[in-house]
């Protein structure tokens, strides 16, 4: 969608077309005077209500689906004070604050003002990015995962941005990407994931991990990417301000020559993007030309699985994978790449070759694993990953040393909130042994903290057990099979459906 200058309410009035060429038209083109004393024109609200920034979002999400090769050169007008209003109340309210130490509260005593000299110095020019602070994670393997925490004010700007990005790239990116999208939760790339090895003859299944994605991210190609589909100057410079904003480490400002800080609001859209470019469309054209089997891919941000009908076809795209990876500054993980024989023929095809039980793969918190249903038919396993559930065991345990001499009200309420919580991520069918064994360990770890209030503590097995009773939730699987949800989203994908269950690519159209 093409747009002349970016001023929501101009001073030049539309001009009207001659009806007849060679006469003067009806009204000429004048000078606006103002709203006031107008009578013919109604009173204009210089900030939009929010019903107008949706409905021009809307325009710009129609056109992008209609004209998908189409540039916006016009598109920071719609970074407005009420989009930016918006962006605040989004923000967590704890968050912790960037190197500025400015936090959610401090900002609200005199918001109308800062959001209203925010929007100034964004559309003038005057709007500069601030390096992130540097903040370390610890990983569930214990190693640490840096984040960059932005300062509140490039934390509102990206938002507003990314909601207008949004509308564009939410019409260009693929069905198989999950990853930090509107609409599409984990859950639903996992539903996705299970229904295209259940449903299709997957025989092999390549679990790709990118080295360090957000760190090995190219400026040059990211700007390159964005500019396929953006044409808007001013903001093709707001994204690089933040790319070369820097961290702040031990109060050092380290500049930033690649990649993209994790923890930074614009930063999964960026990494969407870049992806999209690099592997997604790739990776549909490849299935296109190359592949005479059945082949499904799901993508989560970084993390890749593409399941495979043919051997060889899954060696042959993990060979061109890597070559294309290197094309864009980036690499596979040598250790945590696999292919494996999985599916519903792997176990007998590896009996037959002497060999043993199909290895397992893991994606989004849970282990994949080829097992076999009560009748003895093929059923896809999914188990919480035990270095997952240890690190949460871990992490309960230390929380509980902090509360050790808190009311137990207190910590009950505290721990319900804990395991209600876990569950309602974890509590999928098939996983039900390793709920019953958190909550076990959960309710034991309890205990060992009650006992060590005092020595003269009698807390027993009976007494804790009373006290779980009371506070913590029973298990119980709270989410339906996979398929069943899949096909509720996507009911094109019903086996009755006319497209043939090869054009799936798990969670939309090829």
């Amino acid at each position: 969608m093409m747009h002349g200058q970016e001023k929501s309410d101009p001073l030049i009035r539309a001009k009207k077309l001659v009806n007849k060429p060679g006469q003067p038209g009806a009204e000429p083109v004048e000078q606006r005077r103002g709203a006031e004393g107008n009578t013919v024109e109604p009173r204009m609200r210089r900030t939009p209500s929010r019903e107008s920034v949706l409905q021009g979002l809307d325009r710009v999400r129609q056109a992008a689906k209609a004209r998908k090769k189409e540039r916006f050169t016009a598109l920071l007008h719609h970074v407005n004070v009420e989009l930016l209003r918006d962006a605040y109340f989004w923000l967590k309210r704890n968050a912790a604050p960037g190197v500025d130490g400015l936090t959610w509260k401090e900002y609200e005593q005199d918001l109308e003002a800062n959001v209203v000299d925010l929007h100034a110095r964004v559309h003038r020019g005057a709007y500069r990015a601030l390096p992130s602070r540097r903040q370390y994670i610890a990983k569930a393997d214990g190693r640490q995962r840096p984040l960059g925490i932005a300062a509140l004010e490039d934390k509102i700007v990206q938002r507003a941005l990314v909601e207008v990005l949004n509308a564009i790239y939410e019409e260009d990116f693929l069905g198989f990407s999950y990853g930090f999208r509107p609409g599409r939760s984990q859950h639903d790339c996992l539903d996705a994931l299970a229904t295209g090895i259940t449903r299709t003859k997957v025989n092999w299944i390549l679990d790709a991990d990118i080295r360090s994605f957000f760190d090995s991210v190219s400026h040059d190609w990211l700007i390159r990417f964005v500019e396929h589909r953006i044409g808007d100057k001013r903001v093709i410079r707001l994204i690089g301000k933040w790319l070369k904003a820097g961290v702040m480490e031990d109060g050092v400002v380290k500049p930033t020559e690649v990649g993209t800080p994790q923890g930074a609001v614009a930063s999964p859209l960026l990494a969407n993007i870049y992806l999209h470019y690099v592997f997604d469309l790739w990776a549909k054209r490849w299935r296109k030309h190359h592949a005479h089997g059945q082949v499904i891919i799901v993508r989560y941000a970084d993390d890749i699985v593409v399941g495979f009908e043919h051997e060889a076809e899954a060696k042959r795209f993990l060979v061109d994978l890597q070559q294309r990876m290197d094309k864009f500054a980036l690499s596979l993980h040598p250790d945590k790449t696999r292919l494996i024989e999985f599916g519903r023929f792997a176990a007998q095809n590896r009996a037959r070759r002497g060999l043993g039980k199909p290895e397992t793969f893991n994606f989004l918190g849970f282990t994949h694993i080829s097992g076999r249903s009560r009748q003895g038919g093929f059923q896809l396993k999914r188990k919480t990953r035990r270095d997952r559930l240890r690190a949460k065991l871990r992490e309960i345990k230390e929380a509980l040393r902090r509360r050790m001499h808190d009311s137990i009200p207190a910590q009950g309420k505290w721990l319900a909130q804990v395991v209600r919580g876990y569950f309602n991520y974890h509590a999928v069918p098939t996983n039900a042994k390793s709920l019953v064994a958190f909550r076990h360990h959960v309710t034991d770890l309890w205990r060992r903290t009650l006992k060590r209030r005092g020595q003269r503590d009698r807390t027993t097995w009976a007494r804790i057990a009373r006290l779980v009773a009371a506070y913590l939730p029973a298990v119980r699987i709270l989410h339906p099979w996979p398929d069943t949800r899949f096909a509720v989203n996507h009911p094109r994908w019903e086996p009755s459906a006319r497209i043939a269950p090869a054009r799936i690519c798990a969670g939309g159209a090829g």
